[in-house]
């Protein structure tokens, strides 16, 4: 078993490699899309069961596995339960704010407050932000404003 646990932690290493086409700064590990690693299957859940990028998303993790000699690994989509932002990782967190976008508070979508936390502007710590629309750059975020530092920014959409 000591080979299937190393061949999974090798997996895992592949995939943190393996850019959010969206968000470049982050893994598709760091977001929490792929769910499951085995030795013979890697389980992914998109953000969004309508994402328009869970093809490229797919794409990217079998170029990724066979680039490395693992093309016998399969790769299947989950979307039942859905992906909660949860699922992102403290460190995917800091990447989103290193890029300039506000995460949800950990924990935020189980307990049905994170709508409710103030919103920190990513760029200065503020905590004097509004939401300007609903809408931001991609259907998972939404379009905010610091007024303190006057910059945009994109939050992610607790769900």
């Amino acid at each position: 078993m000591a080979s299937q646990s190393a061949l999974e932690d090798r997996i895992r290493q592949i995939l943190s490699e393996v850019p959010d086409p969206e968000i470049p700064a982050v893994s598709v590990i760091d977001l929490g899309i792929v769910r499951e690693i085995g030795a013979r299957e890697v389980v992914v859940t998109p953000t969004y069961t309508g994402c328009p990028a869970t093809a490229i998303i797919e794409r990217s993790i079998r170029v990724a596995l066979d680039a490395a000699g693992l093309d016998q690994v399969r790769i299947r989509a989950r979307l039942d339960p859905p992906w909660t932002t949860d699922w992102i990782t403290a460190e995917g967190r800091e990447k989103l704010r290193d890029y300039g976008i506000a995460p949800p508070p950990e924990g935020a979508a189980a307990t049905g407050l994170g709508e409710q936390k103030p919103t920190l502007c990513p760029r200065c710590s503020s905590s004097a932000t509004e939401e300007l629309s609903r809408f931001g750059s991609t259907p998972c975020k939404a379009l905010w404003r610091c007024t303190a530092c006057g910059e945009p920014f994109d939050k992610f959409k607790c769900h």
